[in-house]
């Protein structure tokens, strides 16, 4: 990756992290008022993206080898908001409370727009970052599909007054989660494997 590019995609996932770190304060703040388990689990998506794009804006110029286990790195972190989902919906699991549908609608309405911002600044420009890249705009593309779950599950949380939509719904945030650290996972081994290649040894 030439020194141009690399400096466009640093600014791009600078800027994406900045949005990240400013929507999780938002968030968070609605996802605690309404109770929401999914939307608290989304929040914390948001500091885990603010992460990976920091960490990806760090890590852009080390070697490929590095880069390739930093992207086992970044695999896990993804994993980050299904814990904390899985850990809401086992403390509530035997009597779910319904969420405040209203705030938990708007403040996913929100993250949508940003979400989408998000996405489509890192689809220009993710294949350029190998596996690190990938985990910043898998993250945000997901992300997407998360919010507008969120949405429809809000508005069957007011129609039902149950609250197992928000469980089930957290349920299907781990299941995203997962399959997304598979993919940064996989394209991090390619990394590693190009590497081993390169220099003729065994990285680990």
């Amino acid at each position: 990756m030439t020194s141009r590019h690399t400096a466009s995609l640093r600014r791009t996932v600078l800027v994406v992290a900045a949005l990240n770190l400013a929507y999780f304060v938002v968030e968070l703040t609605v996802a605690l008022g309404a109770g929401s388990v999914a939307l608290l689990a989304d929040s914390v998506d948001f500091l885990e993206d603010t992460a990976i794009n920091l960490l990806v804006a760090l890590a852009l110029t080390w070697p490929l080898a590095r880069r390739a286990r930093m992207g086992r790195v970044m695999a896990a972190l993804i994993l980050l908001p299904a814990a904390a989902a899985a850990w809401e919906a086992v403390q509530r699991f035997g009597s779910p409370t319904p969420p405040d549908a209203l705030p938990l609608v708007v403040a996913s309405a929100g993250a949508i727009v940003v979400n989408g911002v998000s996405a489509w600044l890192l689809a220009r420009s993710h294949h350029q970052g190998g596996a690190l890249g990938r985990a910043a705009f898998l993250s945000a593309r997901n992300d997407v599909v998360v919010n507008v779950a969120i949405i429809a599950m809000g508005l069957l949380t007011a129609q039902t007054g149950s609250g197992w939509p928000d469980l089930v719904l957290g349920c299907a945030i781990i299941l995203l989660a997962l399959h997304a650290s598979h993919e940064v996972w996989e394209v991090g081994e390619e990394e590693r494997l190009a590497a081993k290649a390169i220099v003729g040894d065994d990285l680990g």
